[in-house]
């Protein structure tokens, strides 16, 4: 079962996390997720454990419990989301174009103009 543990301290190493989670049963993986330019720890992880029911045992135990000074954030990892690539997200993608449609006070103040030769 796949386990995801977040608001770890920097100096957390995958050692420690692992340490951690094997008194609660057999650890498969973990892996701290870091920054791809600096490398540094973006704070978070997954902990893959073998049983799970020693898994949820783990979250229930751990989940606000502190490592290093930090109370850790400990779930179920959910699924990658899968996003599809036909250009569907954010509006439809594509060709838009930013031209026309006035800017700043143009065309401001309009309707009064219309009220104002309207005399009906």
């Amino acid at each position: 079962m796949n386990i995801y543990v977040g608001n770890l301290t920097y100096e957390a190493s995958e050692a420690d996390v692992r340490q951690v989670f094997e008194t609660f049963g057999e650890v498969t993986s973990v892996k701290i997720i870091t920054d791809k330019y600096t490398g540094q720890s973006r704070g978070i992880g997954f902990v893959e454990m073998a049983n799970k029911k020693d898994a949820l045992t783990a979250i229930s135990d751990l989940n606000g419990k502190e490592l290093k000074g930090r109370a850790l954030k400990v779930n179920e990892a959910q699924p990658k989301k899968t996003y599809d690539n036909n250009g569907g997200g954010n509006g439809g993608g594509g060709n838009r174009s930013f031209g026309g449609g006035g800017g700043g006070n143009r065309g401001g103040g309009g309707r009064d103009r219309d009220r104002q030769r309207r005399s009906w």
